[in-house]
């Protein structure tokens, strides 16, 4: 695991000439929504490459996710958005991050005009680091092999990384870890990222039914296009200024109460602050059970008891998954 670059630089949707430090760099390209064990084995080959060779390592990428152009009417559920994206980049000790704009217009250039319009007129890349499955340009004409060619031919040395597979011989891929999120099991998809999945948003105001059964919650909403499995979480959350707490959450439609729109409600243990309007983060440790409908209040805090003390149990014995997530909230 490499150390974090002392600054990092993360630019969306460029306007303007890249900054000169991003030039003539080792540049690791792809998708990366997940930021995943096998994304993560490209993006520290690209920084020991740069390494090596003193030079910056930055991580080419796309906003949105391509899956959006193509398929308007099926978005699909971002693991990492721009803003987790980076912040896996700079713990991976990346120099810096550059979103590409991925709309039609970049969609219909050729994989000729994308290598040499960005990576040797802007960049002016020293050699580029991209993953097996990695296809580019219209109608994903450019492929691993094709960058391979062109790289030869122009003087760029290119790295293709090899499939990264689990225990069982599967591959490690963003498709599994949305299907495990939407399954509830947090712990395999966690295993797969190799850090716990996270997410950010801003606290709202809710009902405050929380605060009047003596559970005050921190509510967010979450993305239209999160499946994330409704019930309850073990969480961890952090606060803007770093701050970490241990917390018990329910995503859901609170049957109890409204049956209203998807909240994820956060109640944070032994915490007394005002959280309105800040942005946040929270942290998936385990899923405890599914949200349901008691017979009564009484029932209902009797459950939230006992899903508390099982929350503190389990984060209170969690180790870091790796040393990644060691340094994500470092």
């Amino acid at each position: 695991m490499m150390t974090p670059a002392a600054s990092f630089i993360d630019i969306r949707h460029p306007e303007q000439p890249l900054p000169d430090s991003f030039k003539g760099s080792v540049v690791a390209i792809g998708n990366f929504d997940g930021m995943h064990r096998g994304h993560q084995a490209v993006l520290e080959d690209a920084v020991t490459e740069a390494r090596a060779a003193g030079l910056k390592a930055v991580m080419l990428t796309f906003e949105p996710h391509p899956r959006t152009l193509f398929r308007p009417n099926r978005p699909v559920f971002r693991l990492t958005p721009h803003e987790e994206k980076a912040r896996v980049a700079k713990a991976l000790g990346l120099d810096g991050m550059v979103s590409l704009s991925f709309d039609e217009d970049f969609a219909s250039q050729s994989p000729d005009l994308f290598i040499t319009d960005m990576l040797i007129s802007k960049l002016n890349a020293r050699k580029v680091i991209a993953g097996y499955d990695f296809h580019f340009g219209k109608d994903r004409v450019g492929t691993p092999d094709y960058l391979e060619e062109k790289g030869e031919a122009l003087g760029i040395g290119v790295t293709i990384v090899d499939m990264k597979t689990d225990r069982s011989g599967d591959a490690v891929s963003s498709t599994r870890i949305r299907q495990a999120l939407e399954d509830g099991a947090v712990a395999p998809a966690n295993r797969l990222l190799g850090y716990r999945h996270f997410f950010s948003g801003v606290v709202i105001h809710g009902a405050k039914n929380g605060r009047k059964l003596g559970y005050p919650t921190a509510n967010m909403t979450l993305p239209d296009n999160s499946r994330l499995r409704e019930g309850v979480y073990a969480v961890k959350f952090v606060r803007k200024n770093g701050s970490l707490y241990d917390g018990v959450a329910s995503f859901g439609r609170r049957p109890m109460f409204d049956n209203g729109p998807r909240v994820f409600e956060v109640h944070i243990f032994d915490f007394e602050d005002n959280l309105y309007d800040e942005e946040v983060r929270v942290i998936l440790y385990s899923y405890l059970r599914e949200e349901m409908k008691f017979d009564g209040l009484d029932a209902l805090i009797n459950q939230m008891d006992t899903d508390s003390v099982q929350a503190r149990a389990i984060l209170r014995y969690a180790e870091p998954l790796s040393e990644l997530e060691t340094r994500l909230w470092d």
